[in-house]
């Protein structure tokens, strides 16, 4: 991790205004062709929710701006490796917040997700016993094919990426979801949104 000297940064102005926002979040909701992540997830015992949640965290972890983020001194730190909090339902229909080591490796990130569920199946806790700003917060609904997405907003300084998963549509021979990404404005921009779809898109391809 290392602290941004904001005076230097080319983005000062940008993250001045934007700070002084209430909520100073912005969200996108675009699709994706899930079509070859799905038959790899088939093909190589994945789970395709582990599948598009790596590739996610790959895309994340390819971006600069998605690595920022405010920390209790109002100071912009980037950090090396981002990591997923996602959500995790149990058998119960409550959930619990994880924390997934990234990998670039799918089958060790596999294997660091199947333990965040066990911790979660076996528990009634909602937060994990590990936590910080080196995450983005992931949920899915995939009982849903929603266009639009709202997350809830607590206020303060957070600046931690939030995205959403659709339900999985079938399109003729195609597969596709929905994803909506919230950004706080005063890290990133729609430029680095844009650049977040293509990058999700090549790693879903990716196998």
């Amino acid at each position: 991790m290392k602290i941004l000297d904001k005076h230097t940064w080319n983005r000062q102005a940008h993250f001045e205004f934007f700070n002084t926002f209430v909520d100073p979040y912005f969200g996108v909701t675009f699709k994706v062709d899930v079509t070859k992540a799905y038959e790899f997830s088939r093909s190589n015992e994945v789970s395709f929710f582990v599948k598009y949640l790596h590739a996610t965290m790959c895309a994340i972890n390819d971006i600069e701006n998605f690595k920022y983020r405010i920390n209790a001194s109002n100071e912009v730190v980037e950090f090396n490796t981002i990591h997923a909090s996602a959500t995790i339902l149990r058998p119960n229909k409550t959930f619990g917040f994880s924390f997934i080591n990234y990998d670039e490796d799918i089958l060790k990130f596999q294997t660091h997700f199947l333990r965040e569920k066990e911790r979660i199946f076996n528990s009634n806790d909602l937060f994990p016993p590990v936590a910080g700003l080196d995450c983005v917060h992931c949920s899915s609904l995939p009982w849903v094919g929603f266009t639009g997405h709202k997350e809830p907003f607590k206020g303060g300084k957070d600046s931690v990426p939030k995205l959403a998963f659709s339900k999985m549509e079938d399109l003729g021979t195609k597969k596709e979801m929905q994803v909506a990404v919230s950004v706080n404005h005063a890290l990133v921009d729609g430029y680095h949104v844009g650049l977040f779809n293509e990058k999700l898109q090549f790693h879903l391809n990716s196998h």
